[in-house]
């Protein structure tokens, strides 16, 4: 069996700048997760001693703090400042992109709506700028449910799929007087997308290699699954089944952003073993 990598896999800008400033930073507390994936932030907490703290609450004063790459909400960015003013913005500059989109189209006037998960921290933190009348929707089809005004302006989650957000744009300049449109999914994930796309197109089993509670990471292994069925998402190497690739002649391997390139060169190494 051949094993092929995808010609864009693995950390992006953004997760890159959050670990070298975690890194030049040991002894810090992060404000949620750094990033989507518990073995990386496992190594950066035994090698860094860079803890993660779920609230404000469980901060020490003065303690320094790392804010996470999806960003914070504004209110508690606002409260961080009560707590210690020694504080690390590793917020992803495709994540500020909305924030400050959001903030002034609502100033503007315009109802904010916002293609992505609802209970995802980078959505959450978007929201926070987005003023009382914006809505978040994961798919065309939410739209009817929703009070449209007939100013919209409409923003995506930075991991989304392109597809499916034209398609939202589309059915809002149909519904709306007027329709103000910002692609904010980001140049890594696009890129990142279209080359698993790719590779799904020739190989007869996929792995998709990061954290399972990773956005981008499972729309990854969507995109992938639509022309290999055979797609599997594993967080590291131990989570391989040889079955899996029993009578396969090509497998595949694309890995979300925030994965790091250890962990993917483990899963192939494994795969050789096999």
């Amino acid at each position: 069996m051949l094993i092929k990598l995808a010609t864009n896999c693995g950390f992006c800008f953004g997760v890159k700048r959050a670990i070298r400033l975690a890194e030049n930073n040991p002894n810090s507390v992060t404000l949620g997760e750094l990033i989507h994936n518990s073995k990386e932030t496992d190594r950066l907490k035994n090698r860094f001693a860079v803890s993660i703290a779920r609230s404000i609450d469980e901060i020490e004063s003065g303690k320094k703090v790392i804010i996470r790459t999806h960003g914070i909400e504004k209110k508690v960015r606002e409260r961080l400042g009560e707590v210690t003013n020694d504080v690390i913005d590793a917020t992803c500059p495709f994540v500020t992109k909305p924030q400050r989109i959001a903030e002034q189209m609502n100033q503007e006037g315009y109802q904010v709506v916002i293609f992505g998960d609802k209970t995802h921290p980078e959505v959450k933190g978007v929201l926070s700028y987005a003023g009382k009348d914006a809505i978040v929707v994961a798919a065309a089809d939410e739209l009817r449910r929703s009070g449209l005004k007939d100013r919209v302006a409409l923003i995506s989650q930075t991991t989304k799929s392109i597809e499916k957000f034209a398609s939202l744009a589309e059915d809002l300049i149909k519904r709306c007087k007027e329709t103000r449109i910002y692609n904010t999914i980001c140049n890594a994930t696009f890129d990142n997308q279209e080359a698993a796309r790719a590779l799904a197109k020739e190989a007869d089993v996929m792995l998709i290699v990061g954290g399972k509670n990773s956005s981008n990471t499972k729309q990854l292994l969507s995109i992938v699954k639509e022309d290999c069925s055979d797609s599997y998402l594993v967080e590291g190497k131990d989570e391989l089944d040889r079955a899996w690739f029993e009578g396969k002649k090509l497998c595949g391997i694309s890995a979300g952003a925030s994965t790091p390139h250890w962990i993917i060169e483990e899963v192939k190494n494994s795969l050789l073993e096999f």
